[in-house]
């Protein structure tokens, strides 16, 4: 039973605010009720019963409260006028400020659905002056308990109007928060969901880019010593064989990144940084391109200076992880796109410089320059467009041109601040 008439009340509520023409009809016939019933009950009611004059404009109150939500301040007018007309009417009989029940609602109304500080000075004129009016042109005394009554159930009709106005706010201002904050949520999953494409894309193409232009070229060789230096063809097929087994591990270290909770265990090597340094000149060095690594530190305290790969990482000394390792990608791009553009019998000039606050990279080939990509080869450009914005994201600076003055050849520099932003 109790579920049977929360159900029936619910509907029912339904059914009132979507038809509330309606709903304000049978508001006005239950305050009319209630004014009459009010009369009836009244002390005086057995020697002044109400008139038909009384009720007639009872009536007339009451039946303007079936549009009070179309038009809230002129039914406020009409029962206020109707409230005074009554009163001056029975102005020898008892007081009869029931029929002020629809002033009420109508006020409520008012300052229901007006901004609030035009909502306040209607409730304090209206409750003023119709208070006022009453006491001085109605039934003597003026501060009979019914002119007090008026005063205390118009004035609490408008507060409580301003207190639903106040709460609607309050409720339409969370809700507008909510969303707000949803759509800001969906903005920022979008933006780190398009960040982490972008960077996974960054290593998938220096680890790609890297090792199959350093197959590619062991390959070219095997195929054409394979019959005249079988010796040397195996050599390069070992290359070969090493280049691919190494961006198949670098693949796996990236793919990892895009495994869930749950999928097994990603690869827990440490990504490359300048430590392999050494690793990466060699390589190239396999496929025909000299590599000269100088390095030197002006922080207090330091190594000094190098000319030698294998001692640089010792003069550079550690970095931060995310340093490490876009001075590495950096490394390997610009050396890629040296054996790739450069031209036969290039030489590769790679010059680090550790600084207090700061690392520097710079890259020098001696060969003609990059050259355009083909016409009709797919992501071109990629390489030096990652460099740029591998070190933006740790807030330094890459910059690719030609050698200055005139000299053969390009440069690639670049700087990495040591405390990057987040």
């Amino acid at each position: 039973m109790p579920s049977l008439a929360t159900a029936g009340a619910a509907r029912l509520r339904h059914w009132l605010r979507a038809h509330p023409t309606a709903a304000d009809t049978l508001l006005a016939a239950v305050v009319f009720a209630s004014v009459l019933l009010g009369t009836l009950l009244g002390p005086h009611t057995a020697r002044h019963p109400p008139g038909p004059c009384f009720v007639l404009l009872s009536v007339a109150a009451c039946g303007c409260l079936a549009v009070r939500r179309k038009n809230p301040r002129a039914v406020l007018a009409a029962t206020s006028a109707l409230t005074l007309i009554a009163t001056v009417a029975g102005r020898d009989g008892p007081p009869r400020t029931q029929i002020a029940t629809a002033v009420a609602v109508a006020l409520y109304t008012v300052a229901a659905r007006t901004e609030r500080t035009t909502a306040w000075r209607i409730v304090v004129v209206t409750v003023v002056g119709l208070t006022g009016t009453v006491m001085l042109i109605g039934p003597p005394p003026w501060s009979s308990q019914e002119n007090l009554g008026l005063l205390a159930w118009t004035g609490m009709a408008g507060a409580a109007g301003d207190a639903v106005r106040s709460r609607r706010a309050f409720i339409a201002a969370i809700e507008e928060r909510a969303v707000r904050a949803e759509l800001t949520r969906e903005e920022e999953a979008r933006r780190r969901v398009a960040e982490e494409r972008l960077r996974i894309a960054r290593e998938l193409h220096d680890v790609v880019a890297h090792h199959i232009a350093l197959v590619n070229v062991q390959a070219g060789v095997a195929s054409h010593v394979m019959d005249s230096r079988p010796d040397q063809a195996k050599q390069a097929l070992a290359h070969v064989r090493q280049a691919s087994r190494s961006a198949l591990e670098e693949l796996r270290a990236t793919v990892g990144l895009l495994r869930q909770y749950g999928d097994p265990a990603a690869p827990t090597e440490p990504a490359p940084g300048l430590g392999v340094l050494d690793q990466l000149v060699d390589g190239f060095a396999r496929v025909g391109l000299q590599v000269e690594v100088a390095a030197a530190s002006t922080v207090p305290g330091g190594a000094g200076s190098t000319a030698s790969v294998a001692g640089a990482a010792a003069v550079i000394g550690p970095l931060p992880g995310a340093v490490d390792l876009t001075a590495y990608r950096v490394l390997q791009e610009a050396l890629t796109n040296v054996h790739k553009h450069a031209g036969p019998g290039a030489r590769a000039e790679v010059a680090l410089l550790r600084e207090e606050h700061s690392l520097s990279l710079t890259i020098l080939d001696n060969g003609g320059g990059l050259t355009p990509d083909p016409p009709g080869t797919p992501g071109g450009g990629h390489g030096l467009i990652g460099m740029r914005e591998r070190a933006a994201a740790l807030g330094g600076t890459c910059e690719a041109a030609p050698r200055e003055h005139g000299a053969p050849g390009f440069r690639v520099r670049a700087t990495l601040p040591l405390q990057g932003r987040a």
